[in-house]
Protein backbone atom coordinates (compact mmCIF):
# COMPACT_ATOMS: atom_id res chain seq x y z
CA UNK A 1 0.00 0.00 0.00
CA UNK A 2 1.29 3.72 -0.27
CA UNK A 3 2.16 5.85 1.83
CA UNK A 4 0.44 9.01 1.58
CA UNK A 5 2.54 12.26 1.48
CA UNK A 6 2.66 13.92 4.91
CA UNK A 7 1.80 17.84 4.51
CA UNK A 8 0.76 20.76 6.97
CA UNK A 9 -1.83 23.31 5.76
CA UNK A 10 -1.63 27.24 6.18
CA UNK A 11 -4.77 29.47 6.46
CA UNK A 12 -5.08 33.42 7.23
CA UNK A 13 -8.07 34.68 9.88
CA UNK A 14 -9.13 37.76 8.34
CA UNK A 15 -12.50 40.08 9.00
CA UNK A 16 -14.51 38.06 5.63
CA UNK A 17 -12.72 34.67 7.60
CA UNK A 18 -13.44 34.31 10.72
CA UNK A 19 -12.13 31.89 12.96
CA UNK A 20 -15.01 29.53 12.37
CA UNK A 21 -15.05 29.91 8.78
CA UNK A 22 -11.41 29.06 8.36
CA UNK A 23 -11.50 26.04 10.14
CA UNK A 24 -14.14 25.00 7.74
CA UNK A 25 -11.83 26.15 4.60
CA UNK A 26 -9.18 24.39 5.89
CA UNK A 27 -11.51 21.25 6.28
CA UNK A 28 -12.09 21.50 3.29
CA UNK A 29 -8.59 22.05 2.14
CA UNK A 30 -8.09 18.65 4.41
CA UNK A 31 -10.05 16.96 2.17
CA UNK A 32 -8.97 17.97 -1.08
CA UNK A 33 -5.28 17.07 -0.15
CA UNK A 34 -6.81 13.55 0.78
CA UNK A 35 -8.57 13.01 -2.56
CA UNK A 36 -5.44 13.72 -3.82
CA UNK A 37 -3.23 11.51 -1.81
CA UNK A 38 -1.89 13.78 1.41
CA UNK A 39 -2.52 13.26 5.22
CA UNK A 40 -2.13 16.43 7.17
CA UNK A 41 -0.56 16.57 10.30
CA UNK A 42 -0.68 19.88 11.20
CA UNK A 43 -2.72 23.05 10.81
CA UNK A 44 -1.27 26.70 10.86
CA UNK A 45 -3.74 29.81 11.08
CA UNK A 46 -2.36 33.23 11.90
CA UNK A 47 -4.49 36.28 12.12
CA UNK A 48 -4.13 39.11 9.55
CA UNK A 49 -5.56 42.16 8.79
CA UNK A 50 -4.95 41.14 5.02
CA UNK A 51 -2.29 38.10 3.17
CA UNK A 52 0.89 39.53 3.64
CA UNK A 53 2.02 40.54 0.11
CA UNK A 54 5.88 38.98 0.61
CA UNK A 55 4.84 35.49 2.16
CA UNK A 56 1.48 35.40 3.02
CA UNK A 57 1.77 35.12 6.82
CA UNK A 58 3.89 37.02 8.93
CA UNK A 59 7.78 36.04 9.52
CA UNK A 60 7.07 35.02 12.54
CA UNK A 61 4.65 32.42 11.65
CA UNK A 62 6.71 31.52 8.83
CA UNK A 63 9.52 30.44 11.14
CA UNK A 64 7.33 28.59 13.23
CA UNK A 65 6.19 26.32 10.46
CA UNK A 66 9.93 26.30 9.10
CA UNK A 67 10.89 25.12 12.67
CA UNK A 68 7.97 22.26 12.39
CA UNK A 69 8.64 20.96 8.95
CA UNK A 70 12.65 20.75 9.75
CA UNK A 71 12.12 18.54 12.96
CA UNK A 72 9.01 16.58 11.74
CA UNK A 73 10.70 16.18 8.05
CA UNK A 74 7.34 17.75 6.24
CA UNK A 75 8.17 18.18 2.64
CA UNK A 76 4.74 20.00 1.38
CA UNK A 77 3.12 23.02 2.49
CA UNK A 78 -0.67 23.38 1.47
CA UNK A 79 -1.61 26.82 1.28
CA UNK A 80 -5.37 27.80 1.25
CA UNK A 81 -5.30 30.74 -0.56
CA UNK A 82 -3.82 31.14 -4.34
CA UNK A 83 -0.15 32.39 -3.49
CA UNK A 84 1.39 35.37 -5.89
CA UNK A 85 3.71 34.58 -7.84
CA UNK A 86 6.21 37.22 -5.60
CA UNK A 87 4.20 34.75 -2.38
CA UNK A 88 5.50 31.68 -3.59
CA UNK A 89 9.40 32.16 -4.72
CA UNK A 90 9.81 33.97 -0.90
CA UNK A 91 7.87 31.10 0.64
CA UNK A 92 9.79 28.32 -1.04
CA UNK A 93 13.15 30.36 -0.84
CA UNK A 94 12.74 30.55 3.08
CA UNK A 95 11.33 27.36 3.59
CA UNK A 96 13.20 25.09 0.68
CA UNK A 97 10.47 22.74 0.05
CA UNK A 98 7.50 22.02 -2.27
CA UNK A 99 4.68 24.89 -1.98
CA UNK A 100 1.39 24.35 -3.07
CA UNK A 101 -1.78 26.67 -2.90
CA UNK A 102 -5.37 25.71 -3.27
CA UNK A 103 -5.45 26.22 -6.60
CA UNK A 104 -2.59 24.24 -7.76
CA UNK A 105 -4.08 21.17 -5.55
CA UNK A 106 -7.45 21.49 -6.90
CA UNK A 107 -5.39 21.87 -10.63
CA UNK A 108 -3.85 18.33 -9.44
CA UNK A 109 -6.69 17.16 -8.49
CA UNK A 110 -8.49 17.37 -12.07
CA UNK A 111 -5.44 16.48 -14.03
CA UNK A 112 -5.43 12.62 -11.90
CA UNK A 113 -9.59 12.22 -12.24
CA UNK A 114 -9.19 13.55 -16.60
CA UNK A 115 -9.80 9.75 -18.27
CA UNK A 116 -11.11 11.30 -21.14
CA UNK A 117 -8.85 13.30 -23.84
CA UNK A 118 -10.91 16.25 -23.86
CA UNK A 119 -10.53 16.55 -20.00
CA UNK A 120 -7.38 16.10 -20.28
CA UNK A 121 -7.05 19.24 -22.60
CA UNK A 122 -8.75 20.94 -20.47
CA UNK A 123 -6.78 20.61 -16.98
CA UNK A 124 -3.52 21.00 -18.89
CA UNK A 125 -4.61 24.30 -20.14
CA UNK A 126 -5.51 25.49 -17.09
CA UNK A 127 -2.44 23.73 -15.68
CA UNK A 128 -0.12 26.17 -17.67
CA UNK A 129 -1.98 29.13 -17.14
CA UNK A 130 -1.51 29.06 -13.98
CA UNK A 131 1.96 28.33 -14.65
CA UNK A 132 3.34 30.20 -16.77
CA UNK A 133 3.49 33.60 -14.40
CA UNK A 134 5.14 31.40 -12.15
CA UNK A 135 8.30 29.86 -13.61
CA UNK A 136 10.75 32.31 -12.73
CA UNK A 137 12.20 31.22 -9.28
CA UNK A 138 9.90 28.02 -8.79
CA UNK A 139 11.61 25.52 -5.99
CA UNK A 140 13.48 23.01 -8.42
CA UNK A 141 13.36 23.13 -12.57
CA UNK A 142 10.13 21.09 -13.41
CA UNK A 143 12.42 18.92 -15.65
CA UNK A 144 13.79 17.54 -12.52
CA UNK A 145 11.23 17.31 -10.35
CA UNK A 146 9.87 14.58 -8.35
CA UNK A 147 6.65 13.06 -7.66
CA UNK A 148 4.01 13.54 -5.30
CA UNK A 149 0.76 16.11 -5.95
CA UNK A 150 0.98 19.00 -7.43
CA UNK A 151 2.87 17.49 -9.89
CA UNK A 152 0.76 15.74 -12.65
CA UNK A 153 0.92 17.65 -15.53
CA UNK A 154 3.67 19.89 -17.71
CA UNK A 155 7.49 19.69 -17.38
CA UNK A 156 9.38 22.20 -18.46
CA UNK A 157 13.09 23.01 -19.96
CA UNK A 158 15.61 25.44 -19.09
CA UNK A 159 13.55 29.04 -17.44
CA UNK A 160 14.52 31.38 -19.95
CA UNK A 161 12.96 29.15 -22.77
CA UNK A 162 10.02 28.05 -20.54
CA UNK A 163 8.13 31.02 -21.22
CA UNK A 164 8.28 30.53 -24.88
CA UNK A 165 7.75 26.79 -24.25
CA UNK A 166 4.61 27.37 -21.99
CA UNK A 167 2.67 30.05 -24.30
CA UNK A 168 3.23 27.96 -27.46
CA UNK A 169 1.34 25.39 -25.99
CA UNK A 170 -1.32 27.45 -24.86
CA UNK A 171 -1.70 28.24 -28.10
CA UNK A 172 -1.76 24.99 -29.32
CA UNK A 173 -4.05 23.25 -26.33
CA UNK A 174 -6.53 26.58 -27.11
CA UNK A 175 -6.39 25.59 -30.89
CA UNK A 176 -7.43 21.79 -29.71
CA UNK A 177 -10.34 22.98 -27.73
CA UNK A 178 -11.86 24.96 -29.59
CA UNK A 179 -11.83 22.08 -32.18
CA UNK A 180 -13.47 19.74 -29.80
CA UNK A 181 -15.84 22.53 -28.32
CA UNK A 182 -17.23 22.44 -32.11
CA UNK A 183 -17.24 19.05 -32.26
CA UNK A 184 -19.12 19.24 -28.82
CA UNK A 185 -21.65 21.92 -30.03
CA UNK A 186 -22.17 19.70 -33.17
CA UNK A 187 -23.14 16.81 -30.69
CA UNK A 188 -25.61 19.07 -28.90
CA UNK A 189 -27.51 20.05 -31.96
CA UNK A 190 -27.31 16.72 -33.21
CA UNK A 191 -29.62 16.01 -30.20
CA UNK A 192 -32.35 17.81 -31.69
CA UNK A 193 -34.62 19.80 -29.47
CA UNK A 194 -35.07 17.56 -26.91
CA UNK A 195 -35.47 18.88 -23.44
CA UNK A 196 -32.50 19.55 -21.84
CA UNK A 197 -31.94 18.94 -17.29
CA UNK A 198 -29.11 19.69 -16.03
CA UNK A 199 -27.56 18.46 -12.79
CA UNK A 200 -25.31 21.15 -10.78
CA UNK A 201 -24.20 21.79 -7.49
CA UNK A 202 -20.88 21.88 -4.87
CA UNK A 203 -18.66 19.41 -5.11
CA UNK A 204 -19.21 15.58 -3.16
CA UNK A 205 -23.18 16.21 -2.86
CA UNK A 206 -24.46 13.77 -4.48
CA UNK A 207 -25.28 14.39 -8.07
CA UNK A 208 -24.19 11.17 -9.49
CA UNK A 209 -25.44 8.99 -7.25
CA UNK A 210 -28.78 10.92 -8.33
CA UNK A 211 -28.35 11.08 -11.83
CA UNK A 212 -27.88 7.20 -11.76
CA UNK A 213 -31.27 6.92 -9.99
CA UNK A 214 -32.81 8.90 -12.59
CA UNK A 215 -31.46 7.86 -15.22
CA UNK A 216 -31.29 3.92 -14.18
CA UNK A 217 -27.35 4.08 -15.04
CA UNK A 218 -24.28 3.59 -13.78
CA UNK A 219 -22.03 6.77 -13.40
CA UNK A 220 -18.68 6.80 -10.81
CA UNK A 221 -19.42 8.01 -8.11
CA UNK A 222 -17.40 7.91 -4.22
CA UNK A 223 -17.29 9.90 -1.37
CA UNK A 224 -14.70 12.01 -2.82
CA UNK A 225 -14.04 15.31 -4.47
CA UNK A 226 -14.69 16.16 -8.08
CA UNK A 227 -15.89 12.35 -8.98
CA UNK A 228 -17.06 13.40 -11.75
CA UNK A 229 -15.24 15.41 -14.31
CA UNK A 230 -16.53 14.53 -17.64
CA UNK A 231 -20.47 15.73 -18.44
CA UNK A 232 -22.12 12.85 -18.62
CA UNK A 233 -25.66 12.86 -20.57
CA UNK A 234 -28.41 10.37 -20.78
CA UNK A 235 -31.93 9.46 -21.62
CA UNK A 236 -34.43 9.82 -19.01
CA UNK A 237 -37.91 8.25 -19.33
CA UNK A 238 -40.37 9.14 -16.56
CA UNK A 239 -44.41 8.03 -17.57
CA UNK A 240 -43.03 7.74 -21.39
CA UNK A 241 -42.09 11.71 -21.62
CA UNK A 242 -38.51 11.72 -22.41
CA UNK A 243 -35.92 14.37 -21.86
CA UNK A 244 -31.94 14.54 -21.33
CA UNK A 245 -30.16 14.91 -18.50
CA UNK A 246 -26.31 16.07 -17.66
CA UNK A 247 -24.06 15.56 -14.70
CA UNK A 248 -21.96 17.74 -14.61
CA UNK A 249 -18.35 18.90 -12.83
CA UNK A 250 -19.25 20.23 -8.94
CA UNK A 251 -18.45 23.26 -8.08
CA UNK A 252 -16.14 24.52 -5.40
CA UNK A 253 -15.14 27.70 -3.08
CA UNK A 254 -12.40 29.70 -4.87
CA UNK A 255 -12.64 27.73 -8.04
CA UNK A 256 -9.54 28.31 -10.12
CA UNK A 257 -11.03 30.97 -12.75
CA UNK A 258 -8.49 29.13 -15.30
CA UNK A 259 -10.61 26.07 -15.13
CA UNK A 260 -13.68 27.76 -15.61
CA UNK A 261 -12.41 29.42 -18.84
CA UNK A 262 -10.88 25.98 -19.93
CA UNK A 263 -14.39 23.76 -19.02
CA UNK A 264 -16.48 26.31 -20.67
CA UNK A 265 -17.71 23.60 -23.59
CA UNK A 266 -18.45 21.37 -20.70
CA UNK A 267 -20.54 24.32 -18.74
CA UNK A 268 -22.53 24.93 -21.80
CA UNK A 269 -24.70 22.20 -20.80
CA UNK A 270 -25.77 24.19 -17.92
CA UNK A 271 -26.29 27.24 -20.64
CA UNK A 272 -28.27 25.35 -23.43
CA UNK A 273 -30.39 23.44 -20.34
CA UNK A 274 -34.33 24.65 -19.69
CA UNK A 275 -34.26 22.99 -16.00
CA UNK A 276 -31.66 22.95 -13.43
CA UNK A 277 -31.45 20.40 -10.56
CA UNK A 278 -29.32 22.45 -7.81
CA UNK A 279 -28.32 19.48 -5.75
CA UNK A 280 -27.36 20.40 -2.16
CA UNK A 281 -26.33 18.47 0.70
CA UNK A 282 -28.30 19.64 3.52
CA UNK A 283 -26.05 17.56 6.25
CA UNK A 284 -23.42 19.94 5.19
CA UNK A 285 -23.41 22.35 8.34
CA UNK A 286 -22.29 25.33 6.01
CA UNK A 287 -24.82 24.04 3.02
CA UNK A 288 -26.55 28.11 2.60
CA UNK A 289 -22.89 28.94 1.55
CA UNK A 290 -22.05 26.38 -0.47
CA UNK A 291 -25.54 27.32 -2.36
CA UNK A 292 -24.13 30.65 -3.13
CA UNK A 293 -20.93 29.61 -4.34
CA UNK A 294 -22.69 27.28 -6.93
CA UNK A 295 -25.45 30.87 -7.26
CA UNK A 296 -22.16 32.90 -8.36
CA UNK A 297 -21.15 30.65 -10.53
CA UNK A 298 -23.66 30.42 -12.49
CA UNK A 299 -24.55 33.78 -12.71
CA UNK A 300 -20.61 34.13 -13.77
CA UNK A 301 -21.27 31.42 -16.89
CA UNK A 302 -24.66 32.65 -17.76
CA UNK A 303 -26.77 30.33 -16.51
CA UNK A 304 -28.38 31.88 -13.74
CA UNK A 305 -31.59 32.75 -15.04
CA UNK A 306 -32.87 29.26 -15.82
CA UNK A 307 -35.41 27.48 -13.58
CA UNK A 308 -34.39 25.96 -10.77
CA UNK A 309 -35.19 23.49 -8.35
CA UNK A 310 -33.68 23.35 -5.14
CA UNK A 311 -32.96 19.48 -4.63
CA UNK A 312 -31.71 18.88 -0.81
CA UNK A 313 -30.04 15.64 -0.75
CA UNK A 314 -28.80 13.34 2.28
CA UNK A 315 -31.74 14.02 4.57
CA UNK A 316 -30.89 10.64 5.62
CA UNK A 317 -28.01 12.56 7.42
CA UNK A 318 -29.28 15.22 8.48
CA UNK A 319 -28.63 16.40 12.42
CA UNK A 320 -29.78 18.81 14.56
CA UNK A 321 -28.63 20.51 18.14
CA UNK A 322 -32.21 21.59 19.41
CA UNK A 323 -31.25 24.37 21.57
CA UNK A 324 -32.37 24.98 25.11
CA UNK A 325 -35.00 27.23 26.19
CA UNK A 326 -32.86 29.50 28.30
CA UNK A 327 -30.23 29.98 25.27
CA UNK A 328 -31.03 33.30 24.06
CA UNK A 329 -28.29 32.98 21.17
CA UNK A 330 -29.26 33.11 17.89
CA UNK A 331 -30.39 29.86 15.99
CA UNK A 332 -28.07 28.84 13.14
CA UNK A 333 -28.99 25.95 10.50
CA UNK A 334 -27.66 23.25 13.14
CA UNK A 335 -30.34 24.30 15.08
CA UNK A 336 -33.46 23.81 13.15
CA UNK A 337 -34.78 20.47 13.05
CA UNK A 338 -35.20 18.66 9.17
CA UNK A 339 -39.05 19.86 9.40
CA UNK A 340 -38.53 23.56 10.61
CA UNK A 341 -36.07 23.55 7.38
CA UNK A 342 -38.29 22.09 5.05
CA UNK A 343 -40.90 24.65 5.63
CA UNK A 344 -38.29 27.79 5.60
CA UNK A 345 -37.37 26.49 2.65
CA UNK A 346 -40.20 25.73 1.27
CA UNK A 347 -41.38 29.34 2.06
CA UNK A 348 -38.65 31.00 0.56
CA UNK A 349 -38.84 28.91 -2.79
CA UNK A 350 -42.00 26.52 -3.44
CA UNK A 351 -39.81 24.50 -6.28
CA UNK A 352 -37.51 22.90 -3.30
CA UNK A 353 -37.55 18.84 -2.30
CA UNK A 354 -35.76 17.17 0.48
CA UNK A 355 -34.93 13.70 -0.88
CA UNK A 356 -32.25 10.73 0.25
CA UNK A 357 -30.61 9.76 -3.38
CA UNK A 358 -28.92 6.81 -0.99
CA UNK A 359 -32.23 5.61 0.22
CA UNK A 360 -34.18 6.77 -2.58
CA UNK A 361 -36.40 9.14 -0.18
CA UNK A 362 -38.96 11.65 -2.00
CA UNK A 363 -37.32 10.39 -5.36
CA UNK A 364 -40.98 9.71 -6.54
CA UNK A 365 -42.03 13.27 -5.31
CA UNK A 366 -39.30 14.42 -7.21
CA UNK A 367 -39.90 12.38 -10.70
CA UNK A 368 -43.78 14.13 -10.35
CA UNK A 369 -42.07 17.75 -10.17
CA UNK A 370 -39.52 16.59 -13.22
CA UNK A 371 -42.75 15.47 -15.04
CA UNK A 372 -45.04 18.22 -14.66
CA UNK A 373 -42.26 20.83 -15.72
CA UNK A 374 -40.56 18.90 -18.35
CA UNK A 375 -44.40 18.54 -19.72
CA UNK A 376 -44.72 22.29 -19.37
CA UNK A 377 -41.95 22.51 -22.20
CA UNK A 378 -43.14 19.74 -24.24
CA UNK A 379 -46.28 21.11 -24.81
CA UNK A 380 -45.08 24.23 -25.54
CA UNK A 381 -42.24 22.59 -28.14
CA UNK A 382 -44.87 20.30 -29.44
CA UNK A 383 -48.03 21.74 -29.44
CA UNK A 384 -49.31 18.95 -31.39
CA UNK A 385 -47.63 16.26 -29.89
CA UNK A 386 -50.38 15.43 -27.32
CA UNK A 387 -49.88 11.48 -27.74
CA UNK A 388 -48.16 11.23 -24.50
CA UNK A 389 -50.55 12.81 -22.40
Amino acid sequence: MKLKETTVIVGIITRNQPKERIKEYLDELDFLGETAGTKTIKRFTQKLDSPNSATFVGKGKLLEIENFIKINKINTIIFDDELTPTQLRNIEKKLECKILDRTNLILDIFAGRAKTSYAKVQVELAQYQYLLPRLRGMWTHLERQKGGIGMKGPGEKEIETDRRIVRDKISKLKKRLEKIDKQKSVQRKKRGRKIRVALVGYTNVGKSTLMNILSKSDIFAENKLFATLDTTVRKVVIDNLPFLMSDTVGFIRKLPHNLIESFKSTLDELRESEILLHVIDISHPNFEEQMEVVNKTLIEIGAGNKKIFLVFNKIDAYTYEKKDEDDLTPKTNKNYSSEELKKMWFAKNKNSIFISAKTKQNIDILKKMLYDEVKKIHIKRYPYDNLLY
